[in-house]
């Protein structure tokens, strides 16, 4: 089937996007903060114990992620300046609030991750997805003090309303769509998609194709090196970490490494995922390269005409 969400647009066919400072690369962590379940199959590290409820072996593995290894990753974080972009469920806002705490006292920005990644964003009626949004996007506000601005569902699942029930909610991107390395504007003219990656991602890279500590810090080192090349053009890249994963404690040496290379790396701009989308937000607005364009001014998103 054809969809209208998006049009084709060749990288190479683009105004020039860029960031500040001269950098070429704009560079965010999205660190997933997700709440499991007991009693649900979700993200497992052993598939032959899946069916039980309780599943210790697997529900053991997620919970090892809030409990100890996000604060181990907290401090490779700090250690390099990075302020995370985190995708938080909003029942991991309910349950974890320490990290809440610890996340605000850094600056992290706060994106909606659905309520559970027990439970996928998809097959939604309209008026349950607009229902469900809505209780996600209050939940977070109402607990990190900041309306989020950013959405990823969980596992990246959306419907064909989701960009528009965003907007109405007054949230202004999305991550879901990992076919870029640039923001573009949804057809919409009222949402824009964020790069996100499958591939820099921890949870792929670790436990789906089974790769090792100094290969993902290579695999990230080459990331950068490749859209530093990548020119004229800004590009963005995205590391994505669950604290499940990259926080065991034989894996985060190779995070801080990367971590380290990226941080001293001269063209390099170190954001949160809300600080790309409003600067290309404004940047998109002066240049005229989205039709309407939305973008950030003093802290208010909105059309042109209303700033």
């Amino acid at each position: 089937m054809n969809h209208d969400l998006f049009d084709f647009s060749p990288i190479v066919k683009r105004p020039p996007i860029e960031w500040p400072g001269g950098a070429k690369v704009a560079f965010y962590v999205g660190l997933n903060i997700e709440h499991f379940h007991v009693d649900t199959p979700s993200t497992s590290i052993v598939d032959t114990t899946t069916h039980l409820i309780p599943d210790a072996l697997n529900y053991g593995w997620r919970d090892y992620g809030p409990r100890v290894g996000v604060w181990r990753v907290m401090e490779a974080l700090d250690r390099h300046g990075v302020r995370a972009s985190v995708l938080l469920n909003s029942e991991a806002a309910d349950h974890y609030p320490q990290i809440i705490e610890a996340g605000t006292e850094r600056q992290w920005a706060w994106l909606a991750h659905g309520a559970t990644n027990s439970a996928l964003h998809a097959g939604m009626e309209p008026d349950l997805e607009r229902k469900v949004l809505a209780d996600v996007v209050d939940r977070i506000e109402a607990a990190t003090g900041a309306r989020p601005r950013g959405w990823m569902g969980p596992a990246l699942t959306e419907t064909f309303n989701t960009a528009d029930i965003l907007a109405d909610l007054g949230l202004s991107y999305t991550l879901d769509w990992t076919h870029d390395d640039q923001p573009y504007w949804f057809k919409n003219g009222r949402v824009m998609s964020l790069p996100y990656s499958v591939e820099l991602n921890d949870v792929v890279f670790f436990t789906m194709k089974g790769g090792s500590g100094p290969d993902f810090e290579l695999m990230i080192r080459d990331q950068l090196d490749q859209l530093v090349e990548d020119q004229p053009s800004g590009r963005v890249m995205a590391l994505a970490l669950h604290p499940f994963v990259i926080g065991q404690a034989f894996r985060t040496k190779y995070l801080d490494r990367a971590l380290a290379y990226v941080a001293s790396h001269p063209d390099v701009w170190l954001a949160t995922a809300d600080e790309i989308a409003a600067h290309y937000a404004t940047s998109a607005a002066h240049s005229g390269t989205s039709a309407e364009p939305l973008g950030y001014v003093d802290g208010r998103f909105g059309r042109p005409q209303e700033r």
